[in-house]
Parts: structure tokens; C-alpha cells; sequence
């Protein structure tokens, strides 16, 4: 089962290494994402560049990526104790989640924020805490017009939703190390945020 596990974490880190929106931007529409809008590979930059279809299609396969690894890893420890399957869905959630942060086919450089990829493990993992992050997602993307700020307030509410549902230590460990990850990588946003220059979602 070990062995299993190792190679479905291998398998789910180069999946989620794939970086769809880059890939799409540059068939559809010609531009490196990264060199436009934010820099960022993920759904929100992808919309920026090619509109509403290039942002869901890259949202889509973002959010697959990190749901096909957690529900193989379900799938092959079925059998086994709840502890040890729950084990190896947090080790496949967290490599897939590595994988778009730190994709190897880029160099490990210039990956995404994580917040799809992360909602596609949680699908699997825990639907009801996925449920109330995305919640507060809505909630605080509408009130701030802001994607960022609900992409904080969800990454937030993660952990904390876990822990309220009584998981495992290993859902609640990766589900805070994930949630830490995605604010880490909004650093920048945060800082726009607090300065008023972050971008607005319908514009102001």
C-alpha cells in the first residue's frame, strides 16, 4: 500500500504540475499569462486574457487535477482502515496542490495560487467543509468585488471547517497546510488589497 501511495503522489504531482491556463491562453488566444494582467497561470488571469471561456475551462481543469489523484487514492484504499486512506489522501491532495504551485514542466517556477486545485482535492476529501469555503468565498468576493479577498477568506475557512467536522489529524494537517500555502502566495494581493490597487471584479 506504501509503495501505492508513493507512485499516485508522483502521478499527482506532475498531474498538477500541468499548467491548463497557460496551455490554453497560448492555444487560444496566442499570450504567455504570465507576462500579462497578474503574471498568474490560474483561472482568474486566463479570463483576463482570453474572457469568460478561457477563465472556465482553465477553472475546470484546475479543479480536476486536484480532484482525479484524491479519488484514486480513495478508490485504492477502500479497503483499508479509515486512518490509513485518510492518510493517503492527505499525501495525494498536498502533491497534487505542490504540482500547481511548483510545476516541474515550468521549472518549479511561476506556478498558481492553488485555490481551484485545492477545492478539487476538498471535493473528495470533505465536500461539507469545501461547501463552507466556498460560502465564504461568495460572500466576501461579492461584498469586496474582489476574487483575491474571497480566495482568502476560503482558504481561511478551510481549516477551520475541517477541524469543526472532526477529522483526522492528517485531513487537518493537510487541509492547514494547504490553507497556509494559499495565503503565502497571496502576499502580494494582500499588500494590494490594504493599498486599494488590487484588481476589482467588475470593475469600478
Amino acid at each position: 500500500m506504501a509503495i501505492t501511495i508513493i507512485y499516485l503522489c508522483i502521478f499527482a504531482y506532475l498531474l498538477g504540475s500541468i499548467p491548463f491556463g497557460l496551455v490554453f491562453a497560448k492555444i487560444f488566444t496566442s499570450q504567455d499569462l504570465r507576462k500579462i494582467g497578474s503574471g498568474n497561470i490560474g483561472a482568474t488571469n486566463a479570463k483576463r486574457a482570453g474572457g469568460w471561456g478561457l477563465g472556465l475551462a482553465t477553472l475546470a481543469c484546475d479543479v480536476l487535477k486536484g480532484a482525479i489523484p484524491v479519488l484514486i487514492a480513495l478508490a485504492i484504499s477502500s479497503g483499508n482502515e479509515n486512518e490509513l486512506k485518510e492518510v493517503g489522501m492527505a499525501l495525494t491532495a498536498i502533491s497534487t496542490f505542490c504540482g500547481h504551485l511548483f510545476p516541474v514542466y515550468l521549472k518549479f517556477k511561476t506556478g498558481g495560487k492553488g485555490v481551484a486545485t485545492a477545492a478539487g482535492c476538498f471535493a473528495v476529501i470533505s465536500p461539507i467543509a469545501l461547501t463552507i469555503s466556498i460560502a465564504a468565498f461568495l460572500i466576501t468576493a461579492v461584498i469586496s468585488n474582489r476574487v483575491s479577498a474571497g480566495s482568502l477568506a476560503a482558504a481561511t475557512m478551510l481549516p477551520i471547517s475541517v477541524l469543526w467536522l472532526n477529522p483526522s489529524p492528517a485531513t487537518f494537517g493537510c487541509a492547514l497546510i494547504i490553507s497556509l500555502a494559499i495565503i503565502f502566495r497571496h502576499k502580494d494581493n494582500i499588500k494590494r488589497l490594504f493599498d486599494g490597487t488590487e484588481p476589482t471584479i467588475r470593475g469600478e
